[in-house]
């Protein structure tokens, strides 16, 4: 069903994006992976792609919240590859603090990342959708922006907002055969994550466990593929926000 379309997946040098390439890649899904920072770690997820599954993967550095450089890449991905059937906006930061004490930076720079950057993205993207007369937009948000966190309101507002922008836009561009998701992850274990053997919150997961990229990835799959669903929100969190 997916063999020989081509994916855009932002952040996905590494964990939930890195797992997301890795799953399309293995139905047939050509990849064009952005990365902000690691270029080694994003060849290798190329290199991975094109040994296993016989796709085509590229990388391309992006800051995703920069508006002209998301532009130029997009430009390059059609250059490359002639068009784009599903983009996954998996990019994102975090930069943890306590409201009262957080500095004006740190919220300004993971809205800008999660939320104005998949903004970006959709904006750019759509184009392609457009001339391919399809498009499938997988937004990764997170239970947090479901049901907040304490020391996380700048990446539960992030996470809340891109909800909202999956909404809409899902609304918004449905006559034009796109469709937009969004996946909210709850505890999993990446690099993002760290040590979270003392947190809490574990013990508040019905299923007992910390999730892992694999079933985010199975999650986009699934999405990629499901024909009569957009506009939806799809946790993938032990049951933490039920």
């Amino acid at each position: 069903m997916l063999k020989g379309k081509t994916a855009v997946v932002t952040g996905g040098s590494r964990g939930i994006g890195a797992a997301i390439v890795h799953k399309l890649a293995s139905m047939g899904v050509n990849a064009a992976v952005i990365y902000a920072g690691n270029a080694a770690a994003a060849e290798n997820v190329c290199e991975q792609c094109r040994q296993e599954y016989g796709v085509q993967a590229k990388a391309y550095q992006c800051d995703v919240s920069d508006f002209s450089a998301t532009k130029e890449t997009v430009a390059k991905i059609r250059a490359d590859f002639g068009t784009a059937q599903i983009l996954v906006n998996n990019a994102g930061i975090t930069r943890d603090g306590l409201l009262a004490m957080m500095k004006e930076e740190d919220f300004d720079a993971v809205l800008d990342t999660n939320l104005k950057g998949a903004f970006n993205m959709i904006r750019y993207m759509t184009g392609l959708f457009l001339r391919a007369r399809e498009g499938c937009i997988i937004n990764i948000a997170s239970v947090s922006g479901m049901m907040g966190n304490a020391g996380q309101c700048n990446y539960s507002a992030s996470k809340a907002g891109l909800i909202g922008l999956t909404k809409s836009a899902a609304k918004e561009l449905a006559s034009k055969g796109i469709r937009c998701n969004a996946i909210a992850p709850g505890f999993i274990a990446t690099d993002m994550t760290g040590d979270q053997t003392d947190n809490p919150l574990l013990k508040r997961i019905p299923l007992g466990r910390m999730g892992e990229p694999e079933d985010v990835a199975d999650a986009a799959a699934y999405l990629a593929t499901a024909k009569y669903v957009t506009g939806e929100v799809l946790r993938v969190d032990g049951g933490i926000a039920m």
